[in-house]
């Protein structure tokens, strides 16, 4: 199994703990001891991860909507687009004060990881395909805010 794919199902494992009734599929040990990060991440230091390609998302509108998922952390999704790049840099402070995790679920290379992060200084995206999470919540676009009560752009 690649590195990417475990990431990406990391993140659905966490997902499944937190919002729903059961995991989706359980990861080896090693993927969930992984420690939080306390920085953003180096993009010279993900290269082996990218490009990071989301078939299933695309950057467009995304309207509101009412989701019920008590315990998760707000969630943001992005790409290296320049819609992207202006919803993440007019939302920065307000994704700070939530303490939100971004994803970067469309990104080519290091140069537009370090551009996504650039956006939002203080904030940890990680370069992850954004699949999973569209399939689970029938999303079909980004950028977005995924928070425990809805989606918001």
């Amino acid at each position: 199994m690649s590195l990417s794919r475990l990431a990406a199902l990391a993140i659905c494992q966490w997902l499944s703990l937190t919002a729903f009734d059961a995991p989706a599929n359980p990861l080896p040990d090693a993927v969930l001891e992984l420690p939080a990060p306390d920085k953003a991440p180096d993009p010279r230091a993900l290269n082996w991860v990218l490009p990071v390609h989301s078939a299933r998302l695309t950057p467009g509108t995304v309207p509101h909507r009412t989701l019920d998922l008590p315990g998760i952390t707000p969630l943001f999704l992005v790409g290296q687009d320049p819609a992207s790049l202006d919803w993440l840099s007019r939302h920065a402070q307000a994704l700070q004060d939530l303490r939100a995790s971004g994803l970067a679920v469309e990104v080519a290379d290091a140069q537009g990881l370090r551009r996504i992060q650039a956006a939002a200084p203080g904030l940890n995206i990680w370069p992850v395909s954004g699949d999973d999470i569209a399939e689970r919540l029938e999303l079909g676009h980004y950028p977005v805010l995924i928070t425990p009560t809805g989606l918001e752009q």
